[in-house]
């Protein structure tokens, strides 16, 4: 990087220093269990309480319709469940000046969740992530070009225009996340979805089109990565998939699905994903949400016909006058899928029993 700190204008973001690009944290961070360059390709890791929290729930037509309607919500709450735990998200819009004075609203959605994803992922490549251990802090540093190319290689290509604007969405939005009993806690946070972002000007741009951005992951990533919660996950198939709602799906196993044996199937109910994803509460009737959960199960499914032994057992549970309550969905998983697993825990273990190392060398 060509920043220095000298270099840093008031009220500009610090850039990483060198060292926490080579900081253990993200050492291991980076460190993925492959065995080619085309597997480690494939991989990226899900962040067990961030990647659990509704944040993306607010789709661009949802919010076209309230702009049209005069009735943009200043916050937008959503209860989700984390580990048997109720709790709250609150989020706050990112207010953002066009260039002929119009102000507009924007809830961070599947757009801004397909930049982080990408993000995410250069960030496991060498010199790209950062972790700062005295200031918890850890980030990626990129450039507008990777992150297109890596959207268009992944089959969700968008323009340079679009690709700031996310950015500037997550810079500028808040999300509160807080136990709804009201204790404080480790899951009490405020804060931004990317902070300190870095913005490369137009005319820095024009002088040096490789000239980098770089900007800070939320807190609980940065908590992750202290704690070691994240796991590897295949990438490849999380961006291989259209649909918002089989994305959440493809990492709630990778979070979740961690015995995953022929001999102990995965059972979820559509009330769970109605209540957790966050992405059901537009749809009128209980049936229809139903059905997108079939469809997304079924995309799953086609995009690696391999991922599980059979199609999902589908189970309705009904009541009185027989009244659809709710929805058991069972998946039967297949050697494929052990083997991510498998993988997955056995590096995470490997990074706990380094850690372990590391600190006890520290003590003597």
């Amino acid at each position: 990087m060509k920043m220095t700190s000298a270099a840093v204008k008031k009220n500009t973001p610090e850039p990483p220093k060198p060292e926490d690009f080579s900081s253990r944290q993200m050492v291991l961070f980076q460190d993925l269990l492959c065995n080619t360059v085309a597997e480690r390709d494939s991989l990226s890791n899900v962040f067990d309480l961030w990647d659990s929290i509704p944040r993306y729930v607010v789709s661009r037509q949802q919010q076209d319709k309230w702009r049209k309607s005069g009735d943009f919500p200043q916050l937008h709450n959503i209860l989700f469940h984390y580990r048997g735990r109720e709790l709250k998200a609150t989020i706050q819009p990112a207010w953002i000046e066009a260039d002929d004075g119009t102000i507009t609203g924007y809830y961070p959605s599947a757009n801004e969740e397909l930049i982080e994803d990408v993000l995410r992922k250069i960030a496991t490549d060498q010199y790209k992530g950062y972790y700062s251990p005295g200031n918890q802090r850890c980030g990626v540093v990129f450039t507008l070009y990777m992150v297109r190319k890596e959207l268009e290689k992944r089959g969700h290509g968008r323009t340079y225009k679009e690709i700031t604007l996310s950015l500037e969405i997550m810079a500028r939005s808040v999300i509160v996340t807080k136990m709804v009993d009201g204790k404080e806690g480790e899951f009490t946070s405020n804060s931004l979805y990317l902070n300190n972002l870095f913005r490369v000007s137009k005319s820095k741009l024009e002088e040096d089109p490789d000239a980098k951005w770089f900007a800070d992951f939320h807190p609980f990533a940065s908590r992750s990565l202290d704690d070691l919660t994240y796991r590897q996950f295949n990438y490849t198939r999380l961006m291989s998939l259209k649909s918002q709602l089989a994305r959440w799906i493809s990492k709630v196993l990778s979070l979740k699905y961690l015995n995953a044996s022929f001999m102990h199937p995965f059972e979820i109910r559509f009330s769970t994903i109605a209540r957790d994803s966050g992405l059901l509460g537009g749809y009128a009737a209980m049936r229809k949400a139903i059905a997108a959960v079939d469809s997304a199960f079924e995309e799953l499914k086609a995009c690696q016909p391999s991922l599980f032994g059979s199609k999902p057992e589908k189970k309705l549970i009904l009541g009185p006058r027989g009244k659809l309550l709710d929805v058991v969905y069972t998946l039967h998983t297949s050697r494929e899928f052990v083997g991510e697993v498998k993988a997955a825990s056995k590096r995470q273990s490997l990074a706990q029993d380094s850690t372990k190392t590391v600190d006890n060398s520290a003590k003597k």
